[in-house]
């Protein structure tokens, strides 16, 4: 079982003292992040892409970069890349960019994005949202398996025999589908033969179990081997339950309530909160015991291969985020690993 984090880079106004930390702070913080996650030996630092005024990551790609010459072991991955508004030539190129200069720790995760703020902002129709996606996955694809390309669609000039580098360490780049619970977004990425990230934000994980069995049967119908899953999701560590969940509901609820007024929710309420943060509940807080014991509970629903957690969510205080990360990697990694070694089917 692979342990990560992922952050988009928020700066929100916290709640508590009015103030909203710079972006070059915020960015400056990010990279002390990951050279922490590294440190403690998580496996995966992953870094989402927003156009939006409450993010400070919009090139998530050469915050990535800067990682890479700061860090030896973990894996850098986005978290996602926004490629049914992304030009899928220049992503490959950043991605082996980066796997270069990390020496082979690079990976894309891909995905139709939750905010729409990129569509506009690059010329894009959102009455293409689907067929965008498709159609520049089909050509990243086509891209990693090849030097010299020959491609044709309909909302990108065509390639002609043409050879694209860099080429990464890594052959093939790994390429990740993430998705939210859209079924035909799984369909696509088992039978594309792709490792599926699941994004649970919301309710009982146990809903979403049918799509890790649809991703599953999608990749044996296409002839595909057993292929990689991860379950995203928010998440922090504390000394104690109570501490852990006294820290991170002020900034959970002012993210999720902010959300929650753009997309028709209710604001969130430490009622709610509490309720989530239970063992069948999507948010894994609480002491490194009690969040080791929730990813062990989703392994026995869904039996995947990698966890991520976002603890740096809205103003959420750095030296707080620090050792939330520094427990995952300490405390909680140790538990579920041995667990889920025992757990792994004998080859």
């Amino acid at each position: 079982m692979e342990l990560g984090v992922y952050t988009f880079g928020d700066v929100l106004r916290d709640p508590a003292t009015g103030t909203t930390i710079s972006s070059e702070q915020r960015l400056k913080n990010l990279l002390e992040e990951i050279e922490l996650a590294d440190q403690v030996g998580l496996d995966v630092f992953g870094l989402g892409e927003h156009h939006r005024p409450d993010y400070a990551v919009s090139a998530p790609t050469v915050v990535l970069g800067a990682a890479a010459a700061r860090t030896t072991d973990i894996r850098l991955t986005s978290a996602v890349t926004v490629l049914s508004s992304e030009d899928p030539v220049r992503v490959f190129q950043q991605f082996a960019t980066i796997d270069l200069l990390s020496g082979g720790r690079a990976e894309i995760m891909a995905g139709r994005g939750s905010f729409i703020e990129s569509f506009p902002l690059f010329g894009y129709d959102l009455d293409d949202y689907d067929d965008l996606f498709a159609e520049k996955l089909d050509l990243l694809l086509h891209l990693r398996d090849s030097v010299r390309v020959t491609w044709e669609g309909r909302h990108r000039a065509a390639l002609t025999d043409q050879p694209v580098y860099p080429r990464p360490v890594q052959d093939p780049l790994p390429v990740w589908v993430a998705v939210g619970g859209n079924p035909q977004s799984v369909v696509r990425a088992g039978a594309l033969g792709l490792p599926l990230a699941l994004a649970i934000i919301g309710g009982e994980p146990a809903r979403f179990a049918p799509l890790a069995t649809l991703h599953r049967r999608a990749a044996a119908q296409y002839g595909h081997g057993p292929l990689p899953i991860s379950i995203n999701s928010h998440g922090f560590v504390g000394e104690t339950s109570q501490a852990a969940s006294d820290s991170f509901f002020t900034t959970y609820a002012q993210v999720m309530t902010q959300l929650g007024r753009e997309r028709g929710w209710g604001p969130m309420t430490r009622e709610q909160f509490d309720a989530l943060a239970g063992l069948h509940g999507a948010i894994a807080v609480g002491s490194p015991e009690q969040v080791a014991e929730k990813i062990l509970y989703q392994h026995e629903i869904f039996g995947h291969q990698r966890y991520l957690m976002q603890s740096s969510l809205g103003a959420a205080p750095h030296r707080e985020v620090l050792r939330s990360i520094e427990l995952l990697g300490t405390a909680v990694a140790p538990i579920v690993r041995t667990e889920a070694a025992k757990r792994a089917p004998v080859l």
